[in-house]
């Protein structure tokens, strides 16, 4: 159970406080109360939540130390991105992201999402019958989410039985898009790791150049083969061992379904491997569908290029009676999640901060009325600050930001920058952005007449300054 205790340092910021859960301290908003944990992985502890303004149970997800290592802070990074843009019946919807204390020097991600019951790695585990409706249902709904992230050209790249969360009533969202990509363009994604073992398709075990959204539909293949035999269809011990598997399952290949193995070594193993007829997946599955077994034996295809796509697995006969393409429309956009990999620890946690600041409107509009021009002035403040401020040139320019980093970085006139003023808590972040919006006069800068008779260095301001 959560337990309401003190703050570390006895100082209890406003709008906060602490509990208690699985020996994990959570400092999150007031309006949240935690009702127990209820998951833990390599990310952090989820817990269970009330919204005591809206009275609708939510679920927390702590990422903790978030910034201590860049592929954490990247996927998260990443996930925050696509999120903002993403709402669809069948994929998680990330209704929150706490603002943290401290702007420059949080570590701790705390992003609240609808709570579900269970997910389906829990089910198929379980003692509890899954019936012939059952399977057609969770795969639809999986296709039907999937389908609309394709046409945002996103590939999730991580889909397994663990990352579908589910209800009591079936219902089925998709979640964790830690490592999902966009499209370069030509529907192809650059190799790198991706997928869970047992759910990797062969040309990503095989290490091609390229792959496409035929990857995700190799992972709905044996997420279904594992709802129908309640057990993992191909659970390979290591890269090698799974492409036995695969190969004992499908059968050897012809020359021509070897064709998109660009890598020669990886092509001479897939022909090294002893001879195997394969085994029929209606021997597998005896009590299947034979719908459902025509549906999966097009998706479990070797070729990438011969597995069926998303769109014609809802319309195959197995998904008669489900699937409407007038009740199903794509996404309006696409959407753009190119993130530089290099990104210092300081800029990711800047690009984190401005996608929490989606979620809190009240922050956007007070930001959005300190405007300045954008003149000779503006940009030695902008040159000066920054050696004050901390925060990269690079990734404001990048994301259209200028303006916010000037009227944010101006506070760099005093003796001390205000990312120490944060720090040290002498002013809070609510205060710094209130006592902007009150801000006066042609400069804005604090030493300037009109800010309450603040003083201050003001070089790299103003002349006036």
């Amino acid at each position: 159970m959560a337990t309401l205790v003190e703050p570390p340092n006895g100082v209890k910021p406003r709008g906060k406080h602490y509990y208690s859960m699985w020996q994990t301290l959570f400092e999150i908003d007031t309006k949240y109360v935690p009702i127990k944990p209820i998951g833990r992985g390599a990310y952090g502890i989820v817990c269970s939540s009330i919204n005591r303004e809206t009275n609708e149970k939510v679920a927390i997800k702590k990422i903790h130390n978030v910034f201590e290592n860049r592929v954490d802070a990247l996927r998260t990074l990443r996930e925050l991105k696509l999120l903002r843009h993403i709402h669809h019946e069948n994929v998680i919807a990330l209704k929150d992201v706490m603002m943290p204390i401290h702007r420059a020097s949080f570590n701790d991600v705390y992003l609240v999402y609808e709570l579900m019951d269970t997910d389906l790695h829990q089910i198929i585990k379980s003692p509890q019958p899954l019936s012939n409706d059952h399977c057609k249902f969770f795969i639809f709904q999986l296709l039907r989410g999937l389908k609309y992230l394709h046409s945002a050209n996103i590939l999730h790249r991580d889909l397994k039985p663990g990352n579908l969360l589910v209800n009591a009533n079936c219902d089925l969202k998709i979640c964790d898009f830690g490592l999902a990509r966009t499209s370069r363009g030509n529907e192809q994604f650059m190799t790198e790791y991706v997928v869970t073992r047992w759910y990797r398709a062969p040309e990503l075990l095989l290490c091609c150049d390229n792959y496409g959204t035929s990857i995700d539909v190799w992972s709905v293949g044996c997420i279904f083969a594992e709802i129908l035999g309640r057990k993992p269809i191909f659970p390979g011990t290591e890269c090698l061992n799974q492409l036995k598997l695969i190969i004992n399952v499908l059968g050897s290949q012809q020359e021509a379904d070897l064709a998109f193995i660009d890598n020669p070594k990886a092509r001479r193993y897939i022909k090294s491997l002893p001879y195997s007829r394969g085994i029929h997946f209606s021997h597998l599955y005896p009590h299947a569908d034979p719908l459902a077994i025509d549906l999966l034996q097009r998706m479990l295809v070797f070729d990438p290029s011969k597995r069926i796509t998303v769109m014609e697995a809802l319309l195959h006969p197995y998904m008669s009676g489900l699937y409407d393409p007038r009740r199903n429309p794509p996404a309006q956009v696409p959407i753009n999640l190119d993130i530089d990999e290099n990104m210092g620890e300081h800029v990711i946690r800047e690009m984190v901060w401005i996608e929490m600041l989606h979620y809190h409107p009240e922050l956007k509009r007070t930001l959005s009325k300190m405007e300045i021009p954008m003149d000779s002035y503006a940009k030695l403040v902008f040159n000066q600050t920054i050696l004050i401020g901390g925060f990269g040139f690079d990734l404001f320019v990048k994301n259209g930001l200028i303006e916010m980093y000037v009227n944010l970085g101006v506070l760099g006139c005093r003796r001390k920058g205000f990312d120490e003023l944060l720090e040290r808590d002498l002013i809070s972040w609510t205060e710094l952005i209130v006592g902007y919006a009150k801000v006066g006069g042609i400069c804005r800068g604090i030493a300037c007449e009109g800010y309450d008779g603040v003083e201050g260095d003001g070089y790299g301001v103003c002349l006036e300054c």
